[in-house]
C-alpha cells in the first residue's frame, strides 16, 4: 500500500512543479480504480494525445461544443471598395431587368401574332364558305342524324 502512495505523491509532486514551471503544458492525470496514475496526457498547441478509449474505437476523436470553435469574422473591405461592388451589383441587376423586360416583350409580340393570324385565318373561313340558305323546314325533319351535325347556323345579314 505505501509504494502505491508514494508513487502516487511523487506525481502529484512532479505535476505541481511543472504547474508552477510553465503553465501552458499542464498535463491531465487520470487514475483507474486502484488509484495509481495510468496515463499522462500532454496538451500540445493544435492537436490533443489522447489515450487509447474504453470501447476500443482509437479513430473517435475527441468532440468539441460548438460555442468552444473560434470563429473568424472574415476580411472587412473598405469603404470604397464596397460603394465600387455595390454599384457593380446594381448595374448587373438593371441590366438582368433589361434582358428578361427584353424577352417578356418579344413574347408578348409572338402571342399577339399568334392571336392576330387565328382572326384572319377565321375570317377567310367564313368568307370562303359555300352557304345554302335552307327556307323549307320540313326538309330538316326528314334529314338523317349524320347530316343533321353538319348543319350550322349562320347570320345571313352581313353587318356593316
Amino acid at each position: 500500500m505505501d509504494t502505491k502512495n508514494n508513487t502516487e505523491v511523487k506525481v502529484l509532486s512532479i505535476l505541481n512543479e511543472i504547474k508552477s514551471n510553465n503553465t501552458e503544458d499542464v498535463p491531465e492525470v487520470t487514475k483507474n480504480t486502484s488509484g495509481v496514475a495510468k496515463q499522462l496526457n500532454k496538451k500540445k498547441k493544435g492537436n490533443e494525445i489522447r489515450g487509447i478509449p474504453k470501447s476500443g474505437r482509437f479513430w473517435k476523436s475527441k468532440k468539441e461544443r460548438f460555442n468552444s470553435i473560434v470563429k473568424t469574422k472574415g476580411i472587412r473591405l473598405g469603404f470604397e471598395k464596397k460603394k465600387v461592388l455595390c454599384s457593380e451589383l446594381q448595374k448587373t441587376k438593371e441590366l438582368s431587368r433589361q434582358i428578361v423586360a427584353q424577352a417578356q416583350e418579344r413574347e408578348q409580340a409572338r402571342k399577339e401574332r399568334r392571336r392576330e393570324n387565328l382572326k384572319r385565318a377565321e375570317e377567310n373561313k367564313k368568307k370562303s364558305e359555300i352557304v345554302q340558305v335552307i327556307t323549307n323546314t320540313k326538309k330538316l325533319k326528314r334529314m338523317k342524324k349524320k347530316q343533321l351535325r353538319f348543319i350550322e347556323k349562320r347570320d345571313t345579314n352581313k353587318a356593316l
